[in-house]
């Protein structure tokens, strides 16, 4: 626990020294005598879960990592460097990297213009992860809380920040070998698992009535479409100004 804690520290110690000074380039970012991939593939290896890697391409995966700025021997840019993300759950939940065709948004260009303008800022949270309902799973710098370096979990069906306390290196536990079902109890819905494998990694469900929503408790009778998940995400954050969330 103090050593994943240790991590999320230096993580964000490692952005605000890239935002504050030149960007280091790929090269410099990648760890070879201690890379964080031999970790992460052996929880990988371990879980309980089903994880899917998706394949990274160098080129891009060296552009997303200096747009990152993380190095490679935290689980973070060991994901953006060798991976173009992870599927959990037949992509249930959705991992990012540096893109794939399954899921063709990196970290980096996900967050631009969300957590940060221009790739060497400081960002204020960071979107690491997100699921098939319209969830976003949130890296904290500073916007949501003092708990710096832990995720939150912005629900569709609630629309509130819910702090996990937990570690990126956690949260990659929680993704792995946590009960999902119990985790998403009452947001699943019958014949799901088929319906989540043929999403893509850039789309969600959108549901009506809306799971926040008093008429929307019971996913299995609620209408939903597929659509882009840019257009969630702008949807959510406009519902919890409309809903006075952010006054």
């Amino acid at each position: 626990m103090k050593r994943n804690f240790f991590i999320a520290v230096l993580l964000f110690i490692n952005l605000i020294a890239s935002a504050q000074n030149k960007m280091k380039k790929a090269d410099e970012l990648i760890n070879k005598t201690d890379p964080g991939w031999t970790v992460v593939e052996d929880w990988i290896k371990k879980a309980k879960n089903k994880v899917e890697i998706l394949p990274a391409d160098l080129s891009k995966a060296k552009e997303a990592l200096y747009q990152t700025q993380v190095t490679t021997h935290s689980p973070m840019g060991a994901i953006v460097f060798m991976t173009g993300g992870l599927l959990i759950d037949d992509g249930w939940i959705r991992i990012l990297g540096s893109g794939n065709a399954k899921c063709n948004r990196t970290l980096p260009d996900w967050n631009k213009g969300k957590s940060f303008k221009e790739f060497g800022d400081l960002p204020s949270f960071l979107l690491i992860a997100d699921d098939a309902i319209g969830g976003f799973y949130i890296l904290n710098g500073g916007a949501l809380g003092t708990d710096t370096g832990k995720i939150y979990y912005f629900s569709p069906d609630n629309l509130e920040y819910e702090p996990l306390d937990i570690t990126y290196s956690e949260f990659l536990q929680f993704c792995f070998n946590n009960d999902l079902d119990k985790f998403y109890e009452g947001n699943r819905w019958k014949g799901w698992r088929e319906e989540v494998s043929k999403l893509k990694g850039d789309e969600v469900f959108n549901f009506y009535p809306f799971l926040w929503s008093k008429e929307g408790n019971d996913i299995d009778k609620n209408s939903r479409k597929v659509i882009p998940i840019s257009e969630q995400y702008s949807l959510n954050l406009d519902l919890r100004k409309q809903l006075g969330f952010d006054n």
